[in-house]
């Protein structure tokens, strides 16, 4: 299967990148980086194609007219690139993520895991680490809640697999500002798939999604920048389990030396998760959705459920449906 990898980047080809790029040109991948405003405009890396703000304008696509700028969802074009060149799985990360020898593993949809089944909030971290952890997007009041066992192995159909990453994992402000880093994943553990009724957030930092899930690649734009990839997750997983489907976690695949951040900025920007996230979970949980419904249906009703409680900005809509119109275009849906 045609395989493409996706970043956005304001930054100069960093040694991330460089890796980055020599493992796609060695194992074949399409390699996309989404410009913004702030983004060089010199880029020029051997083994990607870096799509220029002005590029992502003209390039066809009616959500490449409209995305704000200076948003890390301009991601979206790098994604709606990939498809448009024939990639039937899209694997995305940042550019602050070194990749080990496993990033580079093909991609398979169905996997040996062990199932996780429960209802409620689930700490995915702590199945690859006994030390406290929990990923950024997790209502604190459930980070130290004991996990449930994991099922006995069994080859699953995972079209959206997220994997871990060492040094600098995906936690909050809060963790990185009371608790130490670098952090180490250090259980081996085969992957876990939670289903049922079993949440926890994902984000964009090493994630696989295949090709009937596409559509769920889509980041709300009206949010904290924070939010975007988690609030993400919530649509993608209340949707999924609608299909039958679960989200999949694995070990770490990269490690992260992470871009310059404002720590206090962060938290100022990951406030409406902690106010919001576990209402959020209880409104879609509560949608009538069903296994027949396409996943446009199913996307516009949980963005719905977002935008009416004023935690997604109304401007979301029109975005959301160019994706989708972009998408048809295309052929996906």
């Amino acid at each position: 299967m045609s395989t493409a990898l996706v970043v956005t980047s304001i930054n100069p080809p960093n040694a991330a990148l460089h890796e980055l790029a020599a493992g796609c040109i060695e194992q074949g991948w399409d390699f996309i980086v989404a410009g913004d405003g702030k983004s060089p405009a010199d880029f020029s890396l051997n083994g990607c194609r870096f799509i220029s703000l002005e590029a992502q304008r003209q390039s066809g696509f009616a959500l490449g007219e409209i995305c704000p700028e200076r948003s890390y969802t301009r991601k979206n074009i790098g994604y709606l690139s990939a498809m448009q060149a024939g990639a039937k799985v899209i694997v995305e990360t940042d550019d602050d993520n070194h990749p080990r020898d496993e990033f580079w593993a093909p991609r398979q949809t169905h996997v040996a895991c062990r199932p996780v089944e429960t209802t409620g909030w689930v700490n995915a971290y702590r199945y690859f680490s006994a030390d406290f952890i929990y990923p950024r997007g997790l209502p604190l009041n459930h980070a130290r809640d004991e996990v449930p066992a994991a099922g006995i192995s069994e080859t699953c159909g995972c079209p959206i697999q997220q994997g871990l990453a060492d040094h600098d994992p995906d936690v909050d402000a809060v963790y990185r500002m009371l608790f130490p880093l670098p952090f180490q994943f250090e259980i081996p553990h085969d992957p876990i798939l939670l289903r049922g009724g079993a949440w926890c957030p994902f984000n964009s930092q090493n994630t696989t999604f295949f090709e009937s899930a596409f559509p769920l690649l889509y980041l709300p734009a009206w949010c904290s920048f924070r939010m975007t990839d988690i609030w993400r997750s919530f649509v993608a997983q209340r949707v999924l389990q609608a299909k039958g489907h679960g989200i999949l976690f694995q070990g770490p695949t990269v490690w992260q030396e992470r871009n310059e951040h404002d720590l206090h900025r962060d938290f100022t920007d990951e406030l409406p998760g902690y106010s919001h996230n576990a209402r959020m979970r209880e409104e879609l949980v509560g949608l009538t959705l069903g296994p027949g419904d396409s996943l446009q249906a199913m996307m516009e009703a949980c963005y719905e459920v977002l935008i009416r409680h004023g935690w997604v900005g109304g401007e979301e809509e029109g975005l959301l449906q160019a994706w989708f119109e972009d998408l048809h275009t295309l052929g996906i849906r």
